[in-house]
């Protein structure tokens, strides 16, 4: 039996190694998911680990890439959100970081838990990036 393999319509990135101590770590996640979003890819950004700190108001607004620039990591992020990704926090880290949905920056499409995530990868026809 052979299997016929189809192209992938959606994209998850998941951001777990990307600490946002390391600014020049941020915005490569972000311009692929709005890249890949502006070729009408369905995609999926899920911030856990450290990285979840981003989808905590206050905290990407604080970050710049370049020190002598105005973007900031929120500027990336939006930019992001604009071309239709949908920006994910991980429910963990709300308890790891005493933190509440009330926490979360708008641009965030709400929780994506683990079973959720793995159940994309396993069960969809997505693909993942992960930074």
């Amino acid at each position: 039996m052979t299997r016929e393999r189809t192209a992938a319509r959606r994209l998850l990135i998941v951001l777990m190694n990307t600490d946002p101590r390391n600014p020049e770590e941020l915005a490569a996640p972000f311009y692929y998911a709005a890249v890949a979003a502006a070729m009408d890819y369905e995609v999926d950004l899920l911030c856990t680990a450290t990285s979840g700190k981003l989808m905590f108001k206050g905290v990407a607004e604080a970050i710049r890439i370049k020190a002598d620039e105005d973007k900031t990591v929120l500027d990336w992020i939006r930019e992001a959100h604009d071309q239709g990704v949908k920006l994910w926090a991980c429910p963990a880290n709300l308890e790891l970081f005493d933190k509440d949905d009330i926490d979360l920056i708008a641009e965030c499409s709400g929780m994506m838990g683990a079973a959720a995530m793995i159940q994309t990868v396993m069960e969809g026809e997505a693909r993942v990036l992960t930074f």
